[in-house]
């Protein structure tokens, strides 16, 4: 697929976080290259939500460097940076208020039009807006939360174990539905342990290293 930097995809190289006096991250590599979905699997607790955080400066690694289309993220306005990286956290916070206030937060001039578009991209109806966000299931809020990450028409879009706790049924319609964003052009990257659905949903399957693991 080429090289992400000039794709306008993000790259990391040899990234390393400690804390506490224990390596969280050492040498961490991943290449997430738009318009493709790749899925960074590895046990919990080595290090992949880490890494998600580092690639839109949530967290600032002790050494490395992530690239986002050729440039360092270090130089990149952080609000900025969160807006074309965004990243859909595993368990994701519901704001008070509708669907409509949780798509559209912290974007003002946001229109019904944007934020029936969002939902539709994240595959939920765009009725969907009027519900109160406090009422939603579980799968609910997780598309929700995919929905306020486009509404922000990310370049590429990181999601901390997207089908934690979903069915089998609404995970393969997450599943679909990132692949259609990838098909859109946008840079997908979902960290999972779920191997078999990174298998199915995924056109790469990489651990920290981004490499593929062993079968």
């Amino acid at each position: 697929m080429g090289d992400s930097s000039e794709a306008g995809g993000l790259t990391a190289r040899d990234v390393r976080l400690a804390r506490g006096g224990r390596a969280v991250l050492d040498g961490a590599r991943l290449t997430v290259p738009r318009g493709a979905v790749t899925a960074l699997v590895a046990p919990s607790g080595a290090g992949k939500s880490t890494l998600l955080r580092c690639l839109n400066r949530l967290l600032d690694p002790d050494a490395g460097t992530i690239e986002l289309a050729g440039r360092n993220v270090r130089g990149i306005d952080p609000r900025e940076l969160r807006r074309r990286v965004g990243l859909v956290a595993q368990t994701p916070t519901m704001l008070p208020g509708t669907v409509r206030d949780n798509v559209a937060y912290a974007l003002p001039a946001a229109t019904d039009g944007d934020v029936a578009r969002a939902l539709r991209a994240a595959g939920l109806p765009d009725a969907f807006a009027g519900r109160d966000a406090a009422g939603l299931s579980g799968g609910e809020r997780a598309r929700v939360a995919l929905a306020r990450a486009l509404s922000r028409a990310p370049e590429v879009l990181l999601l901390d174990e997207p089908t934690a706790a979903l069915d089998a049924d609404t995970a393969a319609l997450v599943g679909r539905t990132l692949r259609a964003l990838a098909d859109d052009g946008v840079g997908v990257c979902m960290a999972v342990h779920d191997v078999p659905f990174a298998r199915e949903h995924a056109d790469r399957v990489v651990g920290l290293d981004d490499r593929e693991p062993p079968r």
